[in-house]
Formats: structure tokens, sequence, C-alpha cells
């Protein structure tokens, strides 16, 4: 009866230990999971911000012409109504 006994008692053990380890292989596998998850997770934040860099740059570089081509357009202007000024005064002198 003592054997009977002993053996329940180490079948039980040896149960729980099998149980255990299935329990701490499980966890190995979502702790890896999740340091998965987190690195793609950091590569498309990564990603994300090189792309914003990107467009600001490129909007940056749209309003440096557009400021360019307004001021050669301002200049432009500026020139024909001096020349404009100057016929008049030419033609008010004659």
């Amino acid at each position: 009866m003592r054997k009977i006994v002993l053996a329940a008692a180490v079948a039980g053990s040896a149960l729980g230990l099998a149980a255990c380890s299935e329990t701490a292989d499980s966890a190995g596998d979502v702790v890896d999971a999740v340091a998965a998850d987190v690195e793609a997770n950091a590569e498309a934040a990564t990603e994300a911000a090189g792309d914003a860099a990107d467009a600001t740059t490129e909007a940056a570089g749209d309003a440096a012409d557009a400021t360019a081509e307004a001021a050669g357009d301002a200049a432009d202007a500026t020139a024909e109504a001096a020349e404009s000024a100057m016929e008049s005064v030419e033609a008010a002198v004659e």
C-alpha cells in the first residue's frame, strides 16, 4: 500500500514538473513574440519618421522655389513700373 501511495506521489510530482516546464516554454514563446512585436513597431516608427523628414524637406524646397519665383515676379513688376514712370517723366518734359 505504501508503494502505491509513494508511486502516486512521485507521479503527481512528475506531472506537476512537466506542467511547469510547459508553462515556462509557453512564457518564453510569449516573451519572444512580444520582443518581435516591439522590434517591428520600432522599425515602423523609424521608417515613418524618415518619411516625415523627407516630406518636410521636399515641402521646404517647394516653398523656397515658390518664394524665389515670387521675388522674381516682384522684381519684374518693379522694373516695369520704373520704366513706365521714366517714360511718363520724359513725356512730361517734352
